[in-house]
């Protein structure tokens, strides 16, 4: 059971070393650069909840003290890491769908601004909802 333990705590230090690498991205502005959308990552997301579901904590006290503090520092790590990468990344999101919105309150305001001389014409349908968000 020490192997299946040592094999979660380096899934999960991979993990969390890319979500780190998504975080110095997202903090340069470079989403494309994130490291957790690459194929291969989805794979080792995959294998580490896998993995994760192999270990409780009967067998998680049965194994050594250091591996006991190993895995519960790792663990600690990676949860921290994914809270501030969450947190990131639904301000990108809000920043975006912002930025989106203001540009077609911008668009429609400049299709209903009235002409104070000219043909009379029906007020323009508005353009519904929009979406644009190609990374997050």
């Amino acid at each position: 059971m020490s192997a299946k333990i040592e094999r979660l705590i380096a899934l999960t230090l991979r993990l969390t070393e890319a979500l780190k690498i998504d975080i110095a991205a997202l903090e340069k502005g470079r989403a494309r650069e994130m490291r957790t959308i690459a194929p291969d990552m989805q794979q080792l997301t995959l294998l580490y909840a896998r993995e994760a579901q192999g270990v409780d904590a009967k067998s998680t006290k049965a194994a050594p003290p250091a591996l006991q503090k190993s895995l519960m520092q790792a663990t600690k790590d990676f949860r921290e890491t994914l809270a501030l990468h969450a947190r990131l990344l639904t301000r990108v999101k809000n920043a975006s769908e912002g930025l989106v919105q203001a540009i077609a309150r911008d668009v429609e305001k400049k299709r209903t601004a009235a002409r104070p001389y000219g043909r009379a014409t029906p007020a323009p349908r508005s353009t519904g909802a929009m979406l644009y968000n190609s990374v997050v």
